[in-house]
């Protein structure tokens, strides 16, 4: 599990954040930590590993605090007793409306029968986005939740993997985000289509 300090370090490295900056996303780890306290992933885990993941994930993409702040934040709204109120007093209007879209975003991906045309979906999600930090934090958190998509039931993980190469790897194409694609279709084809990624994998292995 990363850790809040090596994700500190990261941001803090480039020598770009105000004392202000380091400030606000240590007071956002204190409140996403208070938040999720007691709650658990399938994993076994902490479930404050996730958003600490997602924020990694955001770090090394290189964006700004509030997104890192929003990232640390992002499902205290879907997963805890936190109310936008709550998270615009503490941390600001701009934070409390990226967090805001991520949990809009989820809603429109659980409330959308399977039969929906994924395309369809895909333009729901872009169209009802105004900020696209809001859909790189989406990102960021379908990408950790398929690194640990084992732990789900089968069932489940076929359905977020196939959710993910018609709707998310598309999206992240759209937005010029090869590397975050190519993660999210190499993670989602081990669950679709197990037996033909493991074929394709030990061709590959000797290439290496």
């Amino acid at each position: 599990m990363i850790r809040f300090d090596d994700i500190l370090e990261k941001v803090t490295s480039s020598g770009l954040l105000t004392e202000k900056d380091i400030l606000q996303l240590k007071k956002a780890y204190v409140f996403a930590a208070a938040a999720h306290k007691g709650q658990v992933r399938r994993s076994g885990e902490p479930y404050l590993s996730h958003p600490l993941e997602v924020t990694n994930l955001l770090a090394d993409l290189g964006l700004d605090t509030t997104t890192l702040i929003a990232g640390l934040l992002h499902d205290v709204l879907e997963d805890t007793e936190v109310t936008v109120e709550e998270l615009q007093k503490n941390f600001g209007p701009e934070v409390a409306r990226l967090v805001e879209g991520v949990t809009k975003i989820t809603r429109v991906e659980q409330s959308s029968p399977e039969t929906r045309q994924a395309e369809t979906i895909r333009k729901i999600i872009l169209a009802m986005t105004d900020d696209l930090r809001t859909i790189f934090i989406k990102l960021a958190d379908r990408l950790h939740n398929l690194q640990t998509l084992r732990f789900l039931p089968e069932a489940k993980q076929r359905q977020v993997a196939r959710e993910t190469l018609e709707i998310y790897a598309p999206i992240a194409n759209r937005l010029g985000m090869g590397r975050i694609k190519s993660e999210l279709e190499d993670l989602a084809f081990r669950y679709v289509a197990p037996q033909e990624y493991f074929r394709i994998a030990a061709i590959a292995e000797p290439m290496k």
